[in-house]
């Protein structure tokens, strides 16, 4: 029996460990473990079987990794790391330090195609993250741990958030200098060993003179293959996926230059270039580590400052009051209105609450919440109100990312854009490289290997790349610093091509704080005030919170059994058995009642009615001259759910003839703004988020404009601060001159890129000083675009 067993036992395709025949096997081939099969699926699907050419059993055996994460089996620390879960869906994001290119990013993005379980997957590639939105009942935290493991991008977990994010950078940088290190430590030895040939010795001192040589090579292996491997490792897994990446040429000259230097040693035909090629590794390894230092420091304010405040009512003595989300801290009392966003982990204290999660599931449907349960952030409370005790800190990075989400087919585009100009960037770059060596090699043979790799490493679309957007960061920065938050970088492009505003008027150009409220009818007893309150602190509506302030009621003392709020018409409400109604007139069920000649609220309690409140709006402060200043460059447009009470006062603001429209519903607004984009405008849309949340998705760019940035909508592109209003016009003109900047930076960009390499092509320039110059351009670059923004910005008051 025993001789049986030998006989069918083999090795493991993958790894080479013993296994037997036929036990866990795929393509008809065998494998020790279910993980080594795994790999080998995985780069099958993507044609990546080569890897298997290289050498017989490459791979590292999958046995023993599961060990690695063997802590994510503890259900609370999975917890304390997810950002979301409902039992079926969860979402985390991840450190991931190995992320370094483009097809790093190709790779995780794909990560559905991998592992069946994931449904959506993106990086940040500036914060080494990603992003994985998962089905948890068809793969694990830690399955997805191990399977991101195998594929070599090992996620770092750090359970102290607050100082996860230094310690992965700090980890990466520690491995540059090690590198850094290396390198510089051969480079100073190889040049002190090369004097010999610079200084000419004599035939007595031939014999040291080769080994010196042969002891250059030696130095030079672990500054290539160590300090430089990662050159190689990206340009490898680029041409894998079929595209030139801007590692390609600086690999390829590695390589020339090694070789060749190689062969002139064995060969004894000359002494190599062994002191360029080790000078060369050093100093990009250098120019690598100051652009990360610089990128850095230059995107601090947007990583971590530009975030919308978004505010949340929390419980302040005996009174609810809005409060920025970044000065919530555990244990504190918040609630949460109708539509509103849940900001923090926190646990849900009223005796039920309807979720929605559409944002960070898809699914529309809402989820039942019952009191007690743990609730993550980023649900929106779809109903009445509820009460939350806060349970870990606010993520501000996490709840812009949910706003963000359909930002990312547009940043997607937009990386292929610039991968695309790199490749061709790339092919060129080598095709003048072959040529000119080519060239020198029947002119000047002593030139020809230098020249060939001068202009490979000279060359760096890298700057050009970076030209739009550092520019649309700087901006971003400058906008965030005057309340002025967008979606992302892609909204700048949308902004420069705008040819008509459309402006709601309630909420957007009218100003609450000044507002004149009155009611009209038979007095409100202190009892049905309370109901009313009651009824409308569910809701984020301008006209509700005018309604609240204006009767001053206790609403505590009444339980909400009921909610619903009609977009554009008006709320619905049962309190303590009580059915409350406020809204238009006909929403109440009269429709026989005059409609007031201002903004106005009827009211009917139990089905009587009660009395109309009455809102005389006051324009928001600087409107006239915004107007004035955007009226110069674009059409302006006024679309209102209002009565046309104020069309003569709002005519002496806007520009004669600018059309106005009152009474509009939302699906009025809605269909406005697809007629004119079907005339080929270009639509930018102002509105309070609610009932113009249609339009404001239809727009090309949709702004929301909220007084305490309560509640911010997904369906707009922009969120501003009402205070900053009145800088409305000089922020839009910032973002046009943009384009400006941007074409002098690419100018800059393309100046040095055909100085460089036309110094190269002449042999004037070597690998060294090519290596020095190639970072300094992206630096300039950056440098030039943050600076003149900053400096135009500066010009306007901002």
């Amino acid at each position: 029996m025993r001789e049986t067993i030998e006989k069918q036992q083999t090795t493991c395709y993958h790894c080479g460990d013993e296994c037997y025949t036929g036990q866990i096997t795929a393509d008809e081939k065998d494998f020790c473990c279910t993980g080594c099969k795994t790999v080998y699926e995985i780069l099958s699907e993507n044609e990546l079987c080569d890897y298997y050419t290289l050498e017989q059993n490459p791979g590292v055996t999958q046995k023993n990794k599961t060990a690695l994460f063997d802590f994510l089996d503890n259900e609370e620390i999975v917890r304390s790391l997810l950002e979301f879960s409902d039992g079926k869906h969860e979402r985390i994001t991840l450190s991931i330090p190995n992320i370094h290119c483009s097809s790093c990013i190709w790779l995780l993005e794909h990560l559905d195609r991998l592992s069946p379980g994931v449904l959506d997957s993106k990086v940040n590639f500036s914060q080494r993250r990603l992003t994985v939105h998962y089905n948890c009942q068809e793969i694990s935290l830690r399955q997805l741990a191990e399977a991101l493991d195998r594929i070599g991008y090992t996620p770092v977990f750090n359970l102290e958030k607050k100082e996860e994010s230094n310690s992965v950078y700090q980890q990466f940088d520690k491995q540059l200098l090690i590198k850094m290190g290396i390198a510089g430590f051969c480079f100073g030895n190889v040049m002190l060993l090369s004097f010999p040939d610079y200084l000419g010795i004599t035939s007595l001192e031939y014999n040291y003179q080769v080994f010196f040589r042969w002891l250059n090579a030696v130095l030079a292996l672990p500054v290539v293959f160590y300090s430089g491997w990662d050159y190689f490792v990206s340009a490898f897994k680029s041409i894998r996926q079929k595209y030139a990446n801007i590692d390609v040429p600086i690999a390829l000259g590695l390589v020339v230059l090694f070789l060749r230097s190689v062969y002139e040693v064995a060969s004894q035909t000359g002494s190599g270039y062994f002191d360029s090629l080790v000078g060369l590794v050093f100093f990009l390894l250098i120019g690598k580590w100051f652009q990360n230092r610089t990128y850095q420091a230059l995107s601090f304010d947007r990583d971590y400052k530009s975030y919308f405040p978004l505010a949340v009512l929390k419980l302040i003595g005996k009174e609810y009051k809005p409060i920025i989300v970044n000065d919530l801290e555990k244990g504190d009392e918040m609630l949460i209105r109708n539509a509103e966003l849940i900001p923090a982990d926190s646990i849900l204290i009223d005796d039920q609450a309807f979720i929605d999660y559409s944002f960070v599931t898809g699914e529309a449907e809402p989820v039942q919440k019952s009191k007690g349960q743990y609730i993550y952030a980023g649900g929106r409370i779809a109903g009445k109100q509820a009460r939350f005790i806060i349970q870990k800190p606010v993520s501000q990075s996490y709840l812009t990312s949910l706003w963000n989400e359909e930002g990312y087919e547009k940043k997607e585009k937009s990386l292929k854009l610039i991968d695309r100009v790199s490749q061709y960037f790339t092919i060129a770059i080598v095709a003048i490289a072959i040529v000119s060596a080519v060239y020198w090699q029947f002119t000047d043979p002593s030139k020809t290997w230098l020249v060939f790799t001068s202009v490979l490493i000279i060359a760096c679309p890298c700057a050009l790349a970076l030209s739009t957007p550092f520019t649309q960061g700087s901006i971003l920065r400058v906008l965030g610093k005057h309340h002025l938050f967008l979606k992302n970088a892609d909204v700048i492009d949308d902004l420069q091509k705008i040819d008509t505003i459309i402006f709601d008027k309630t909420g957007t150009i009218t100003d609450p704080k000044a507002k004149q409220i009155e009611f009209e009818g038979e007095e409100l007893t202190a009892a049905e005030a309370s109901l009313v309150v009651a009824a409308v602190s569910s809701s984020t509506h301008p006209l509700s919170r005018y309604v609240k302030e204006f009767l001053n009621a206790e609403p505590d003392v009444y339980q909400i059994e009921w909610f619903e709020e009609v977009t554009g018409k008006g709320i619905l409400a049962v309190v303590s058995g009580v059915e409350v109604k406020l809204g238009s007139a006909k929403f109440i069920g009269m429709e026989s009642l005059e409609e007031a000649k201002s903004s106005a609220v009827f009211l009917t309690i139990s089905g009587k009615y009660r009395g109309v409140f009455k809102v005389n709006n006051t324009y928001r402060n600087g409107l006239k001259e915004v107007i004035q200043e955007l009226s110069l460059t674009n059409e302006l447009k006024l679309l209102s759910g209002d009565n046309d009470q104020e069309r003569v006062a709002l005519t002496e603001l806007f520009p004669k003839g600018t059309e106005m429209q009152f009474e509009q519903k939302p699906d009025d607004k809605l269909k406005k703004v697809q007629a004119l984009q079907k005339n080929g405008h270009r639509v930018m849309m102002f509105g309070d988020g609610l009932n113009d949340a249609g339009a404001l998705k239809q727009s090309n760019v949709g702004v929301a404009i909220t007084e305490d940035i309560s509640s911010f909508s997904p369906a707009c592109d922009a969120i501003m601060d009402a205070n900053a209003f009145k800088k409305l016009g000089s922020l839009l003109s910032l973002i046009t001159e943009g384009k400006t900047v941007v074409i002098a930076s690419m100018a800059i960009s393309l100046m040095y890129n055909v100085g460089g390499i036309t110094f190269a092509v002449l042999g004037i320039l070597t690998p060294l000083f090519a290596a020095v110059l190639m970072p300094l351009s992206s630096i300039s670059v950056v440098a030039f675009t943050t600076a003149m923004v900053r400096l135009r910005a500066k010009r306007k008051g901002l």
